[in-house]
């Protein structure tokens, strides 16, 4: 149970884990379809203060509730997420709905013939598809707005952004607008949300969650669950690993159930802290708090060692894979209609066509030492562990916390992309709150395809220091 939370409203079906709801759907005390109602008028409750939705599509959502009771009555679930309500981030297609990708450029009325991969399983298993949760244009950025959209907000102060750019999905998540979230990453988008939200999110291995279609930003993206617990993303995981013959970089099925050691704690694990990467400039009130954090790892018996991986800022790197990927996008676009597009998007796009090709294969040289590094550094270490964030939530509906010092999202999110440049295993867990009542989120990322580790230290984390959600939209 999330604590603060108690069990007995209809607002309290909506924080229920999905691994409990599962629970009391075999029981036969509680139905799919009361708590898919209780889930919609929630979003009818308080979405309109923080904005996460693109659609709500509660006709679907009830008749999918209603399949699964039967199911669930029957004594014949479809699979471990029969009935749990689920949010997608509309930059994955899902069949019958309209994928806008926050842009005015992507048609209005356009079903899907197809779900994604993600999308794929989860259907299969059972699970109740509740809405869309908003994005910026095409995933470009760090936090949530868009010229369709508009802006996402924090739950914890609606002043403040979700970052991004599945920002829609952590405010779903923190809210209790949906139990399994399903968010993208490809610099940092379900991390930055969880971080600044307070929720739990993890980027799996690259490849580990098969992906179709492909984003233009290449390999680096992936996809991953955003979650009010440890043990629902690992469930949640359990079943978007599953195979897609129509990702060709997916890794080979493994039928590791990533429940599995949450509770085997973190003895005598060597985790390296390092409480800036060797580059970043912290705010000291987070820095105070992350180190807290990591003493709470120490305490569990965990042998923790100060110690930075040894890269310079690979935000070059990244910039270069970035913007080549942003330009290949508006290649697919009208370009008599790019005016209507997000300005930062249009400007990244314009830089990339600036880049030579040498440019390009030296950034991906680059990428590929960056990953031999953090090979070799995980060979003495089992954990790495940095500030999610350097800085707590700022302004909503501005790209970047301060103007006169910073161009791009990147600046302020200096933990998050170096570890898709390498597509190593990384979660965010919550973990504290600053004097102004903004959540704080720790780093945990392990060696390559080392995802059952990091999940077993963020629940560790959790069992020490229970996840807190907010009853309702704060601020503002």
């Amino acid at each position: 149970m999330i604590q603060g939370m108690t069990e007995g409203t209809d607002t309290n079906l909506c924080y229920l884990p999905a691994t409990r709801l599962v629970e009391l759907y075999e029981w036969k005390t509680l139905s799919p379809v009361e708590v898919t109602k209780a889930v919609l008028a929630r979003i009818e409750e308080v979405d309109g203060a923080v904005n996460a939705f693109v659609m709500v599509d509660a006709e679907a959502a009830l008749a999918q509730a209603a399949e699964s009771e039967r199911r669930w009555m029957d004594g014949n679930p479809k699979g471990l997420a029969d009935g749990v309500p689920v949010t997608v981030k509309d930059l994955l297609p899902t069949k019958g709905h309209t994928t806008r990708r926050g842009s005015k450029l992507t048609p209005e009325d356009a079903p899907e013939r197809f779900d994604a991969p993600a999308v794929a399983r989860l259907r299969e298993h059972g699970a109740v598809i509740v809405g869309r949760t908003t994005t910026p244009e095409f995933g470009w950025k760090g936090i949530t707005d868009s010229p369709l959209t508009g802006v996402t907000r924090n739950p914890w102060d609606v002043s403040k952004t979700t970052g991004g750019s599945s920002g829609g999905a952590a405010a779903a998540a923190a809210l209790g607008m949906g139990a399994l979230n399903i968010g993208t990453d490809a610099g940092g988008s379900v991390r930055i949300p969880a971080g600044f939200t307070g929720v739990f999110a993890h980027k799996p291995t690259f490849g580990r969650v098969p992906v179709h279609p492909p984003s233009p930003m290449g390999t680096l993206s992936h996809v991953g669950p955003i979650t009010r617990t440890v043990e629902d993303a690992a469930m949640m995981l359990n079943v978007m690993v599953q195979p897609d013959p129509r990702d060709w970089h997916a890794l080979p099925y493994d039928p590791w159930d990533f429940r599995t050691g949450l509770d085997l704690g973190v003895n005598h694990l060597q985790v390296a802290y390092s409480p800036n990467l060797g580059y970043a400039d912290v705010d000291p009130e987070v820095a105070e708090i992350v180190a807290a954090a990591v003493q709470v790892l120490a305490d569990q018996g965990a042998e923790i060692e100060e110690v930075d991986p040894g890269f310079g800022d690979p935000v070059e790197i990244f910039e270069t894979h970035w913007y080549w990927g942003a330009k290949r996008l508006l290649d697919t676009l009208p370009e008599d209609r790019w005016d209507e597009l997000d300005p930062g998007l249009a400007e990244i796009a314009a830089a990339g066509r600036e880049f030579t090709l040498d440019r390009y294969t030296d950034a991906v040289d680059a990428r590929i030492a960056l990953g031999r590094k953090m090979n070799l550094f995980h060979e003495t270490y089992d954990l790495l562990v940095t500030p999610a964030l350097p800085i707590p939530a700022f302004e909503a509906g501005v790209e970047v916390a301060d103007a006169t010092t910073q161009k791009r999202w990147m600046a302020w999110t200096p933990f998050t992309y170096p570890f898709n440049l390498t597509g190593q295993p990384a979660c965010v867990v919550p973990c504290g709150f600053t004097k102004a009542g903004l959540p704080v989120g720790l780093q945990i990322v392990g060696p390559n395809f080392a995802d059952p580790l990091v999940m077993r230290a963020a629940g560790a984390f959790e069992q020490a220091r229970p996840f807190e959600m907010p009853d309702a939209p704060k601020g503002g």
